[in-house]
């Protein structure tokens, strides 16, 4: 005699339902685990660019402004100056080292703007920022201000020295650490000390110095 078919199949026990939500579990935050890392990864990488990126950008504004320097003497306030160059603690009113000259080549297709391809440049440190100051004009008058532009954050200290004389050269420690006069130097060196990248130095000999 044949036996009637069991339709009945035997499900899951409660034990077996409960190691299995652990299991997914345990995936599910070994998952959650590799993939913040991964983010938090991507992240850092992202922001080390952006700061690799903003370094390189600031060398080649300074490189730029520094190699096109015109032994230009400009008037502060209305009143007329000898020094073409001035660099040193304090300058621009720098928290540190900073620098101030005029440069040449400011981009003026055709002249159709109202002033010249000079520019006056700065250079300064204030709350951990290198700034680059500039204006539309290179003679200052009463009540300028010049703009403002950032190109770096976490700076700890930036300083300036220069060469004057050419058997300076090979020792870095002579360079003079202060510079003001109407002749431009041999070359400026530049050094930039970065939370971020550390001591970076560069220095730019002048075609016009003395």
């Amino acid at each position: 005699m044949n036996r009637p078919p069991n339709n009945h199949s035997r499900g899951f026990t409660l034990i077996e339902i409960l190691v299995a939500m652990a299991i997914f579990t345990i995936i599910g935050l070994a998952s959650t685990g590799v993939l913040t890392s991964v983010i938090n990864s991507d992240q850092l990488s992202s922001e080390r660019f952006a700061k690799l990126e903003e370094l390189q950008r600031t060398m080649l504004a300074i490189e730029r402004d520094i190699l096109q320097i015109v032994p230009r003497a400009v008037r502060i306030i209305g009143e007329p100056s000898s020094a073409v160059l001035s660099g040193g603690e304090y300058v621009v009113d720098s928290d540190a080292d900073g620098l101030s000259f005029v440069r040449v080549g400011w981009h003026n297709p055709q002249m159709l703007l109202p002033r010249s391809t000079l520019q006056a440049v700065g250079y300064r440190i204030q709350e951990k920022q290198l700034q680059r100051l500039y204006g539309n004009y290179v003679d200052n008058v009463i009540g300028y201000e010049p703009k403002v532009k950032i190109l770096m954050s976490d700076i700890e200290d930036f300083r300036v020295t220069f060469l004057t004389h050419a058997d300076q050269l090979e020792e870095p420690e002579e360079w003079e650490e202060t510079y003001t006069s109407a002749t431009l130097p041999i070359a400026i060196s530049i050094t930039i000390i970065s939370k971020t990248f550390g001591e970076i130095r560069r220095e730019f000999m002048l075609a016009n110095g003395a």
